[in-house]
């Protein structure tokens, strides 16, 4: 029986033509026309005057952190529910990673728990549209702004969401995106961030590249990185990002259809939208109720498997994890756990068929 995976990337003939191109151009490395092309485009969609590309979305969120100057002895506030490379950039640059748990709601971080986390030492937030849904951003905007903080936005999972109409990843002072294979569209590894500060993006241009000084050549002012994106992948973000809009829509479409088949079980939570949201569903997500379902979140994953449908359960929170549990000794973060136990992502591929979302939704019946 074959497998219907949870993703699969959409590459095309386009992509295919750009990356021989850029082959054949020479510019195989950190430079060539397809980087600031890309970069461009990219961030023009998202509505954001600069983009800044990277070799993938975790040294995004370390490159914006060490712009912002994030140091040892600071607070960077993080759901406690994401994936762990947002708590691993804020010990990157040395600083104290502090747990927000979720909305009980559209499961991204709680807004109403964040001013109660905040200190004098806090200088740094970092919400995550998670799965997919945004965050809910006023309240996030104006607790920034009424004490100082950096507002990062994690926007790797969300390409093309929006609130209130306005696609995430303008809101923050910088927001960084993955190109990752699993994300909506992809570059195979790389990231990018995306600012309206120019002397932010300065200092971005200059980490990402050694720390080089770029009026004088090997010249280095600061310890920096080689967090560079290759004119390679740039060259398939160029085509992906013209398919950007339709894989959204494809996505949408295939959640209506699960939702529409789903609605009925008893014992399913399925993915949210809320009011002021416009989720692009990353990955189509559900929550398992064991007490309705008769069946809890693990065996239904087995299950699943053996009828050859992959899945994958939802993110340990990042509290329970061993480098991180001494961070969060005291709290529970009962939604965040109880979302990590009993949620499931399913098969979210644009390729994915209304034959086969038929086929995972008659596995998930009773």
């Amino acid at each position: 029986m074959y497998q219907i995976p949870v993703a699969d990337p959409q590459i095309g003939e386009e992509e295919l033509s750009n990356v021989v191109e850029a082959v054949n151009s020479g510019w195989v490395s950190s430079k060539g026309a397809f980087i600031e092309e890309f970069e461009k485009k990219f961030a023009s969609y998202t509505g954001v005057r600069r983009g800044i590309t990277v070799s993938n979305g975790t040294v995004a969120l370390h490159l914006a952190l060490k712009a912002l100057g994030i140091k040892r002895g600071d607070e960077v506030l993080v759901p406690a529910l994401t994936f762990v490379a947002v708590a691993n950039a804020v010990l990157y640059v040395g600083a104290k990673p502090v747990f927000v748990d979720s909305n009980a709601d559209y499961w991204c971080l709680d807004p109403q728990i964040v001013e109660k986390k905040i200190t004098k030492k806090t200088k740094a937030l970092i919400c995550v549209h998670l799965y997919g849904h945004p965050c809910d951003m006023d309240p996030l905007v104006k607790l920034a702004k009424a004490y100082n903080l950096h507002l990062i936005e994690d926007c790797a999972e969300a390409h093309g969401a929006e609130y209130k109409g306005k696609k995430v990843g303008g809101f923050g002072v910088i927001s960084c995106f993955s190109f990752y294979g699993n994300k909506i569209i992809t570059t195979g590894e790389g990231g990018i961030c995306l600012t309206n500060d120019e002397t932010l993006a300065r200092a971005m241009i200059k980490l990402r590249d050694h720390g080089m000084n770029p009026e004088k050549r090997y010249w280095h002012d600061v310890v920096g990185y080689n967090y560079r994106m290759t004119n390679l992948q740039a060259a398939l973000g160029v085509a992906q990002l013209k398919k950007l809009d339709l894989f959204i829509a494809i996505k949408r479409q295939n959640a209506k259809l699960y939702g529409s088949l789903l609605a009925g079980v008893s014992g399913l939570t399925l993915h949210p939208e809320m009011p002021w949201a416009k989720n692009v569903y990353w990955l189509y997500c559900i929550l398992v109720d064991k007490r309705q379902l008769k069946i809890d979140r693990d065996a239904l994953i087995t299950k699943l498997s053996t009828y050859g449908i992959e899945t994958r359960p939802f993110f340990y929170p990042i509290n329970r994890m061993p480098p991180y549990r001494k961070y969060a000794a005291n709290d529970n973060f009962s939604v965040a756990q109880k979302l990590s136990l009993t949620g499931i992502n399913l098969p979210s591929s644009v390729k994915l068929t209304a034959d086969e979302i038929y086929r995972v939704v008659d596995c998930l019946r009773p």
